[in-house]
């Protein structure tokens, strides 16, 4: 999954609902089964564009426990949703996100790309832009306690004044950084770069932090950033450093949140477990087929991120 390049998310936890299992309720000393907490990846992505006003709405409406953003400075200092780190393969425009104003941003097309038709409730096209604070305002409008999960996206030309904006933004939003909930929105922080996770460590209690995990192959680094040889095979190294640092993390049960894609979980049974063990609370990306949701439920995995978040709520309700 290409958000292996460092980032954060901030989530929150919620507890998912009791099953409607018959069994459930057959001893008044057995536990209540629970289902994992479905996460929306850029909210519904598979439907609409992703990070739009029109994706996050649809994963609200579909009854996502929570939804996932990532996060970028613009030129201006606003936290902007994207994944990327240029326009080019989700808007109209082209060039690095850093390098533009948000009045800028505003003017380019985020949605067109997928094809789909945004019914009017979701608004224009010009509407489904998104920044942090304009996500918050959607989630306060859920109407019930949602989660939203941060990711910090690294490198960045700003470095670790991303993670400061971030909780500054916050802050003046009303959030709590104990309880990590701002009105009805719990949230979590995730990257996969350590100094991110360490550097939040400073200033939010651990269970609210998650560190991203994921294996890195020369060959990916190269074709994902359209790298040669040598420069590809030098980046490839730093970011294994990251993974082996992450790994150490949890490991040592420094967060409280562990952040594996769905193809580590099946190549790192006896690390997935370990963490398992060792308490971690587990959120998955990106689970989208019915056989990896029925292989998140039978390790136990606690959370799923999904493009998906309809098709997987079926499932693991049914369960």
């Amino acid at each position: 999954m290409p958000d292996r390049r460092v980032g954060y998310r901030v989530s929150m936890t919620i507890e998912a609902p009791e099953s409607d299992s018959p069994d459930s309720g057959s001893s008044e000393n057995a536990a209540p089964l629970r289902r994992p907490l479905v996460y929306a990846h850029r909210g519904a992505s598979a439907v609409f564009a992703e990070h739009t006003r029109a994706a996050y709405l649809k994963a609200i409406a579909d009854g996502a426990d929570g939804v996932e953003c990532d996060i970028h400075l613009s030129r201006d200092q606003h936290l902007v949703l994207l994944h990327d780190a240029n326009l080019d393969r989700t808007s109209d425009g082209t060039g690095p996100v850093a390098e533009k104003d948000l009045a800028e941003l505003r003017t380019l097309d985020f949605s067109s790309w997928k094809g789909a038709r945004i019914p009017d409730e979701y608004g224009g096209i010009s509407e489904q832009f998104l920044t942090l604070p304009e996500l918050l305002d959607l989630l306060r409008g859920a109407g019930r306690e949602i989660g939203l999960a941060i990711e910090l996206k690294h490198p960045s030309p700003y470095q670790l004044k991303l993670e400061d904006r971030l909780l500054e933004v916050l802050v003046r939003e009303g959030w709590d950084a104990e309880s990590s909930r701002l009105d009805n929105i719990l949230v979590s922080f995730m990257s996969f770069s350590p100094d991110s996770v360490k550097h939040l460590l400073q200033f939010v209690p651990a269970r609210h932090i998650c560190q991203l995990v994921d294996d890195v192959t020369v060959e990916e680094v190269r074709e994902e950033l359209g790298l040669g040889r040598i420069t590809g095979g030098a980046v490839a190294n730093v970011m294994k450093a990251a993974q082996l640092e992450g790994e150490r993390i949890l490991d040592d049960c420094e967060v409280g949140l562990a952040g594996p894609g769905i193809d580590y979980v099946r190549q790192h049974a006896r690390t997935v477990q370990r963490w398992l063990d060792s308490g971690r609370r587990f959120r998955v990306w990106t689970v989208d087929s019915e056989r990896d949701v029925a292989l998140c439920q039978g390790l136990g995995i606690h959370e799923i991120t999904t493009n998906k978040p309809a098709q997987v709520l079926a499932q693991v309700s049914e369960s």
